[in-house]
């Protein structure tokens, strides 16, 4: 027979309590982080998935133009103790090497000063695009600005996105964010000094930022390139739907 037992205390009343608040905090921050990083994490799949990464340059590298042989000058930094952090509130930061000057294809119409894009999919109605603008925040950038909508050129218009989950609609801050989820045969609307031109979606694309040849451009065509930061919350990368001029315009 055993000298001697040992028996374990009952639980208090307190220490109960305790146990139960330590694994509710621990569940709740568990969903709290989840819920944080869950819409990046959707967001890098979805780019990873169902968007074209691998992105042709439009004319040898032997070949470029001005603006790509601009792609080492580098106007910020991404790391956060730098004291020369980029500001990505203007459109001039979103591609390294990039200009926002006006050229000679707007020369011609000084007194147009925006104009508006309708993404019925997306639900962006008559949003305002600045051209030539610089600041992100105002509203869409209509990025070095060579032309009109409707004539055989490239448009890119830069618009900010963001985290899904604040998303609002009507803020400039929050534009393109559903962007990226157009596909292809989806229609985009662009009217201009009251003429309306219909562009449909045929092919989109994830770059680096220093994959400028995005911006180079054509002149077979009229196309739009519609162009956001993703993941969604970040700016690592930038999505690009490429659109091309459908319909002819409705007066």
């Amino acid at each position: 027979m055993a000298l001697y037992s040992y028996k374990k205390k009952p639980t208090g009343a307190t220490r109960r309590f305790f146990t139960v608040v330590s694994y509710v905090s621990m569940t709740v921050g568990s969903l709290f982080l989840f819920f944080s990083f869950y819409p990046v994490i959707a967001s890098e799949i979805y780019s990873r998935v169902f968007i074209n990464s691998d992105f042709t340059e439009p004319i040898p590298s032997y070949a470029a133009a001005a603006s790509v042989r601009k792609a080492n000058e580098i106007r910020g930094t991404d790391d956060k103790f730098s004291t020369n952090l980029v500001d990505y509130t203007k459109a001039s930061n979103w591609f390294i090497g990039g200009d926002s000057t006006v050229t000679n294809g707007l020369l011609a119409r000084p007194d147009i000063k925006d104009y508006t894009i309708s993404i019925p999919k997306i639900n962006i109605k008559d949003f305002k695009v600045i051209i030539g603008g610089e600041d992100l925040l105002e509203g869409i950038v209509h990025y070095r600005p060579e032309c009109l909508p409707g004539e055989k050129c490239v448009i890119s218009l830069f618009g900010h996105s963001s985290l899904l989950t604040l998303y609002r609609e009507n803020d400039p801050k929050h534009a393109f964010s559903y962007v990226p989820f157009l596909e292809v045969g989806d229609t985009v609307y662009v009217s201009v000094d009251g003429v309306r031109y219909t562009y449909e979606v045929y092919d989109k694309a994830v770059v680096k930022p220093e994959e400028v040849s995005v911006l180079e451009q054509h002149f077979d065509n009229s196309y739009l390139n519609l162009i956001t930061c993703v993941p969604h919350g970040t700016y690592i990368n930038r999505a690009v739907v490429k659109a091309k001029l459908k319909d002819l315009p409705i007066n």
